[in-house]
């Protein structure tokens, strides 16, 4: 019992507060077309999503287990509750500096890239589950390239559909119709992200011999979901300002299109238990639903910078981690 209070709590609350600046951080994303539009006020579009993301972390587990046992072997793991602590800081760390920036960077990458590079620090490259570390890096390069395909052959139907619709009314339509993209989206997003906390907490769990399985417990799913919700309850306005107004102008015919396209392709991931960064791909399909609109309408000056960030999230995470490891276990 003293070890699990000493130990285990400390990473327990890191990981939801990572769980709730995620909720912060990433949930913005799911809400800023429908913001951006006034399909919403703010007010009510974060209370939706903090709603959805709930129910949504309370649906599936699969990604979780997906983060236990797949980046590293936790039941092998060396040295793993100082691994975990120094992961969770990194991420931490890292998307509260991306967010203070309103840089919409991937709360995924960073979680992921730290969890590597703590490991490695502590045990070198063989610490890693190549087959499922290099599973989880495909899912993450290639779903936001599936967004974006998704994003642009969406929006080309609906010109095709709506083309002799009247414009006015046409946007009107849609614009109700964002309230209810919105809460998929949201509930989406709380299908993959808040799994990813649940999947680190039982990491620990067991790297401390208090779960002999990678099952997540009630206790874990319940905590992150409500993590999750309470963060999104705090709202991210400087994502929302980036993804909802700087990649493009968006109408609520586009937010329509790219709500659903980015709920697809992130639903899909959650069915086949893969985590994938919300953040890559709610813009990719932006993205995507901008040049079927208009090419020169999209700021891909914009896109250029979050490009940018989303290369550098991995490896830059994975340093500050292995930093924050050799820092712990000086100390402790």
């Amino acid at each position: 019992m003293e070890d699990f209070l000493i130990i285990t709590i400390p990473i327990v609350i890191f990981a939801l507060a990572f769980d709730f600046i995620n909720g912060f951080h990433d949930t913005a994303n799911s809400i800023a077309t429908a913001v951006s539009t006034k399909a919403l006020t703010p007010r009510r579009a974060i209370i939706l999503a903090a709603v959805m993301n709930f129910v949504g972390a309370m649906t599936f587990t699969g990604v979780a287990k997906t983060i236990t046992k797949d980046i590293v072997d936790p039941f092998m793991l060396q040295n793993g509750s100082m691994v975990i602590l120094a992961a969770l800081l990194a991420a931490i760390f890292w998307n509260l500096l991306t967010w203070y920036y309103g840089i919409p960077s991937s709360s995924s990458h960073a979680l992921i890239g730290s969890i590597a590079g703590a490991a490695i620090a502590a045990a070198g490259f063989q610490a890693l589950n190549y087959t499922g570390f290099f599973k989880i890096l495909q899912a993450l390069i290639i779903s936001p390239l599936l967004a974006f395909a998704v994003g642009f052959i969406m929006y080309s139907l609906f010109k095709v559909i709506f083309k002799n619709n009247n414009l006015s009314q046409t946007n009107r339509n849609f614009r109700a119709f964002q309230i209810f993209t919105a809460a998929l989206q949201a509930y989406t997003h709380g299908t993959n992200d808040a799994q990813k906390a649940m999947g680190i907490i039982t990491m620990a769990l067991i790297a401390n011999n208090h779960q002999q399985t990678t099952d997540i417990q009630l206790w874990v799913q319940v905590s992150c979901a409500l993590a999750i919700g309470l963060g999104t309850s705090v709202g991210g306005w400087k994502i929302i300002k980036t993804v909802g107004g700087k990649i493009m102008k968006i109408r609520p015919v586009n937010g329509v299109a790219a709500d659903l396209s980015s709920a697809m392709v992130i639903f899909t991931a959650t069915l086949i238990h893969l985590p994938v960064s919300t953040t890559h791909v709610i813009s990719s399909s932006i993205l995507g639903v901008g040049s079927s609109h208009r090419v020169k309408g999209v700021k891909w000056d914009t896109a250029q910078r979050m490009i940018f960030t989303w290369v550098i999230t991995l490896p830059v995470s994975a340093t500050i981690a292995s930093i924050f490891y050799y820092i712990l276990i000086l100390f402790f």
